[in-house]
């Protein structure tokens, strides 16, 4: 009762400062990852999990995200805002500390939270750093408390400015374009995608996301409402809604037994990859970890159980591995832990050994309870590893073809890959271009020393919808292998991908910018996503922008990649200039080639980034995927940016 108490009084002395913040804003990225378009996103979610951290403790169910017509942000909840009395150590106001020192926070007193997501506490005070203002409005004891701080420091004291019934805090801060100077323009759509994400992680709690910028015909804001009240089980749903179902039940368990909750969910169905998302406390762990250990262990150890008692095993002439179990498989587990302890390159891989018995335990209780009130269930899952079995045993020869066939291996390179003379992969970079004739006109306008050019026949397979041995039997994904350098697959872990012989840190897909184009760029990417991902991840991929237009006018020429440059151009020309368009890259001579489109100096190359990997397998099982009215409804929702940025 007394623990209780202290929990819902929630005041200055639950507030620990432990450090201060003088070079975040010298070494902003050391906090939030870089400062580009990933880190400025990065600000929203740090404020945000303030209040998805007072939901996790039981006190907040409401969170609204706006983002403001001058483009800040707005963060409101109904917790039960910060503490404004003043700290003892600091001798400010609690809000004063909480906002201007790094580490100060109730996450570190374990009566205030059992568990927090974000960045173990520096976040807001991080947000506070990087804009140029910030007010934080608090509702608490019917009153209204407020503060304004420029650039992390206070402008002046916390003060009350009215009365309320409510109770919260809001918060409204303004990105520093001194640091981020690429942009401080908000995406709805990849600010949506985590709020979505949040509200299954999270349910029972209503997220409302809005965009003050854009309004409809009836002028109310663009808005969405996002809300769950079966969580994971809901998320699977989303995520897989452009796949066949092969079971009839999405399997799930949410076990709060012990210090881990551990929330698991999962289904079968008709495709050959495997997707398995894992969060501990609502932070994307794309890198795995102990979490992902417990699950694969108890998935695997209870299903061979089965299926071995089941005799259904009986006539396969080879053994069952693990990635058999996982084929077609996509899940979700998400762990809530008091103390993580993170590792990997990019710190998203839990550490906490004691994670992997019960998340093991759990789901294998989990498994057993639903093969055995599901037989039928039971017995296509079996099926499919068989079949899973055999595809593995034939890409195997497969695989070992391909790897023959590697530079490295000593089987030379593809015969159609104009090689660069440079040797330091760091400084080489590889064009994957669409056809033979635009692969001749890049091999002739190209710079030699650090530039090849690899030429694809048509278009590539549709990894989305078929069996690993086909992927690797089929040339043109042979030839991207080869001329990589890149291998995949050990006697452990038969979908490892080796990066260490890489041999260029620049893959650039570059296609017509057309329909058909858009369509060999999608394919392409759909083969990194599925089978070469950390090539994306490391940021070796890239897309190339060749222009849309030319705009002619005596000696004058100016290059358009849309409809409004062409126009632009036009006028500054006076008018009636000559303008072509260019309906593929063999239209264009090498020298008009390289000035647009491959030369470092001049050229836009956009680096494709992964912010979301539940949100970009979605996108990709629906774009590649069987069902076409999803898809219909994508390409018609996101036509116009697609012309601009395809």
């Amino acid at each position: 009762m007394s623990e209780e108490i202290n929990k819902q009084n929630y005041s200055a002395d639950n507030i620990q400062a432990l450090e201060g913040m003088e070079h975040v804003r010298m070494r902003p990225s050391m906090y939030i990852g870089d400062v580009g378009v990933r880190g400025l996103h990065h600000l929203v979610y740090e404020v945000v999990d303030n209040s998805i951290d007072e939901a996790m403790g039981g006190y907040c169910d409401t969170i609204t995200v706006e983002i403001n017509e001058d483009g800040s942000v707005s963060v409101e909840d109904n917790g039960r805002g910060i503490p404004v009395d003043i700290h003892k150590k600091e001798g400010v106001s609690a809000l004063q500390v909480v906002m201007t020192k790094i580490g100060a926070g109730g996450k570190f007193d374990k009566d205030s939270y059992k568990v927090s997501g974000g960045l173990h506490g520096v976040g807001v005070s991080v947000v506070n750093a990087l804009s140029n203002k910030m007010v934080s409005t608090v509702f608490k004891d019917g009153k209204v408390y407020e503060q304004e701080y420029s650039r992390g420091k206070a402008v002046y004291p916390v003060k009350q400015i009215g009365e309320t019934d409510k109770r919260g805090t809001r918060q409204t801060f303004y990105p520093d374009d001194s640091i981020f100077t690429q942009t401080i323009e908000f995406s709805y759509d990849t600010l949506a995608a985590r709020m979505r994400e949040l509200s299954y992680l999270n349910k029972g709690i209503t997220i409302t996301f809005v965009d003050k910028r854009e309004t409809d015909e009836k002028g109310e804001f663009k808005q969405e409402v996002f809300h769950s009240d079966e969580g994971l089980k809901e998320y699977i749903r989303y995520l897989d809604g452009n796949r066949e179902p092969i079971i009839s039940h999405v399997i799930s368990m949410d076990s709060d037994k012990g210090e881990i909750p551990v929330e698991v969910a999962l289904i079968y169905n008709t495709s050959y990859s495997e997707n398995i998302f894992s969060y501990v406390n609502n932070i994307n762990t794309h890198e795995g970890g102990t979490h992902l250990q417990g699950f694969r262990t108890g998935l695997t150890r209870s299903l061979k159980k089965y299926a071995d008692a089941s005799g259904m095993l009986d006539k396969l002439k080879f053994d069952i591995s693990g990635d058999d179990f996982r084929e077609g498989l996509t899940a979700i587990i998400s762990v809530k832990v008091q103390e993580p302890q993170f590792e990997g390159q990019t710190k998203t891989k839990l550490g906490n050994r004691e994670v992997v018995s019960p998340v093991s335990q759990a789901v294998g209780d989990m498994i057993e309870a639903y093969l055995e009130e599901n037989p039928n269930d039971a017995r296509i899952i079996v099926q499919k590893v068989i079949l899973a079995a055999q595809a593995r045993h034939a890409a195997k020869k497969a695989r070992e073809m391909v790897q023959r066939k590697t530079v490295m291996g000593g089987g030379g390179l593809p015969g159609k890959l104009s090689d660069c003379s440079e040797q330091d992969p760091a400084k080489c970079e590889v064009y994957l271009v669409e056809g033979d004739s635009a692969g001749g006109t890049a091999k002739q306008g190209r710079d030699r020393n650090f530039q090849a050019i690899l030429p694809l026949r048509g278009k590539i397979l549709n990894v989305e919808k078929a069996m690993q041995h086909k992927v690797f039997e089929n040339e043109e994904i042979r030839n991207i292998f080869t001329a990589l350098g890149v291998t995949i697959g050990t006697e452990e872990d038969s979908k490892a991908l080796n990066l260490t012989k890489l041999r260029y840190h620049k893959v650039i897909i570059m296609c017509d910018a057309d329909v058909d184009g858009s369509h060999i760029s999608t394919l392409i990417l759909t083969f990194f996503f599925r089978f070469m991902r950390e090539l994306i991840e490391d940021g070796h991929v890239y897309i190339a922008a060749p222009p849309l237009y030319l705009v002619k006018k005596g000696n004058k020429k100016e290059y358009a990649w849309n409809d409004v440059q062409r126009d632009q151009a036009n006028e500054r020309m006076g008018g009636s200039a000559g303008i072509q368009r260019y309906k593929g890259l063999g239209e264009m001579n090498a020298e008009q080639l390289w000035e647009t489109t491959m030369d470092p100096s001049f050229r836009t190359l956009r680096k494709i980034t992964i912010e979301s990997l539940a949100e970009a397998d979605r996108v990709f099982s629906m774009l590649m995927g069987d069902e076409v009215p999803p898809r219909r409804e994508f390409i018609e929702k996101n036509a116009v940016y697609a012309k601009i940025d395809a």
